[in-house]
């Protein structure tokens, strides 16, 4: 009968040995990674562009080698500094990422748990102290408050908490408070940096699966074939709550309400300064002051890095709803599959030494059955000309009569009226084929074209339509000239 126990707890380890974090420690070159990423990565240095990782790792791996460091093979890994961050990459303990339009690297939640397991070990055990055991009765203490459902009980706990409090302040009120000494102090403080060193990786993992849930989000959306309508509405509202989309960015949420005011943030900087000018904080050795030092910097740059996350999901989401076309992805889709079918048969019958010429640009369609001539063997010439104006012959009436000013004759009339002439005088004096109320524009505009004067009294003047019908207008009175007046130099 086997032991259901021991293969539960084996298959338990198991599982958390393929963990990227403990594969980090556990490695082959566990104490160089270590080593690299801890002096690359810093707390005000959360991302590298890549072209520095990659010469400060191979400038400190030059110095390593010429140490002696690489005698046993397990120490230093082989190749070039570029190919040593890829490998990190694959594994999962690095992630590339465009800032700004610059490819830089940033390490993944696994890396930063990793390393504060190194540091922590490499410092020293936390004591089992009075702030650590007064850290976890505090934490159950209000674990029990907030769980407790019955209304008095927790007006009693709070009774109890108030009174605790107003005891201690008529104890400092009486002088009768014995000073807190600097070991004790220095205690708490330690356990603040034990418990500020999850922090990192805390919000490492938040970013990280808000990423993943974008690239899961992403890939659903691919092969989605729902109406467009539906996912629109399904991603839309996922990409706008995207915090809310794993247990982490939940969780997350919670922490942001206490520490995501820049108040808060100022007032964690503010009594971190007073903590180090406090003479216990010379019993702190130089890394815990600095330690202490930077946890307010932490906080922030590790809120940021969340929200910025959540800010490029969101808009990643967006923007692929967007843009979603299935037919198109589906049609390269198949050219993809079309391409590496292609490669597999050529790789069964090609050499080492053959080469493959690359497609510049997309073949053109060939239509060989497209006729190029009319077969017309007759040359050509111009078109048979158009029938004289005198020659058409129109039906009823002449359809002419109802366009546009007829400028020609109107112009031939203007220049037999004199120097100057009153417009609707003269538009009662034209012939009738040229009284049309169109014609009254036409004559307006060689007016206002020679120069005119208007003045206060109205003029009326009536107009014939072709099919004899008439209609009168009133307008300002107009004096125009006949030749228009030449322009002085």
């Amino acid at each position: 009968m086997s032991n259901t126990r021991a293969e539960a707890a084996y298959q338990r380890s198991v599982l958390a040995f393929k963990d990227p974090t403990l594969d980090l420690l556990h490695g082959r070159y566990a104490p160089f990674v270590v080593a690299m990423l801890s002096i690359v990565f810093t707390a005000e240095r959360r991302s590298v562009a890549v072209p520095d990782a990659h010469a400060e790792i191979g400038e400190a791996l030059e110095e390593l080698r010429a140490a002696g460091y690489d005698e046993d093979e397990r120490r230093l890994p082989a190749g070039t500094a570029r190919e040593i961050c890829r490998s990190w990459v694959r594994v999962g303990w690095l992630a590339p990422q465009l800032e700004d339009d610059v490819e830089v690297y940033r390490l993944t939640a696994h890396a930063v748990g990793a390393l504060e397991i190194a540091g922590r070990t490499g410092g020293g055990r936390a004591r089992v102290s009075r702030s650590r055991v007064r850290t976890l009765l505090d934490a159950v203490e209000r674990l029990a408050r907030d769980a407790e459902s019955d209304p008095e009980a927790r007006i009693a706990l709070l009774r109890e908490e108030r009174d605790a409090l107003d005891a201690e302040i008529a104890r400092l009120r009486n002088d009768e408070a014995e000073p807190v000494d600097d070991e004790q102090l220095l205690e708490e403080a330690e356990n603040i940096l034990h418990l500020a060193r999850e922090l990192p990786a805390d919000f490492s993992r938040v970013a990280e699966s808000i990423k993943a849930m974008q690239r899961d989000v992403v890939a659903d959306l691919r092969r989605d074939i729902r109406p467009t309508g539906e996912i629109l509405r399904e991603y839309l509202q996922r990409g706008r709550h995207v915090m809310q989309s794993t247990p982490e960015g939940r969780a997350f949420e919670g922490a942001l309400r206490l520490i995501g005011d820049p108040e808060h943030i100022d007032r964690l900087a503010t009594q971190l300064r007073t903590l180090l000018a406090q003479p216990f904080s010379r019993l702190m050795g130089t890394a815990q002051r600095s330690d202490l030092d930077s946890i307010g910097r932490q906080v922030e740059k590790g809120v940021q890095d969340v929200l910025t996350a959540q800010r490029r999901a969101s808009q990643v989401i967006t923007a692929q709803v967007r843009t979603h076309d299935p037919i198109r992805d589906r049609q390269v889709d198949e050219l993809l599959r079309g391409v590496m079918s292609g490669l597999h048969v050529w790789m069964q019958s090609s050499r080492p030494t053959d080469r493959v010429e690359p497609l510049h640009t997309f073949p053109v369609a060939d239509i060989g059955h497209l006729r190029q001539s009319l077969s017309d063997l007759r040359p050509q010439g111009a078109p048979a000309p158009l029938p004289a104006p005198d020659d058409v012959e129109f039906v009823d009436a002449d359809t002419r009569a109802w366009g546009g000013p007829r400028y020609a004759e109107l112009e031939e009339y203007v220049a037999t009226l004199g120097d100057r002439f009153d417009l609707a005088t003269a538009f009662e004096g034209a012939a009738d084929d040229t009284r049309r109320p169109v014609d009254l524009l036409g004559l307006l505009e060689i007016a206002h074209r020679n120069g005119m004067t208007e003045s206060d009294d109205v003029s009326v003047a009536e107009a014939r339509r072709p099919d004899g019908s008439s209609r009168r207008f009133a307008f300002g009175a107009v004096t125009a000239r006949t030749v228009k007046e030449p322009e002085n130099d």
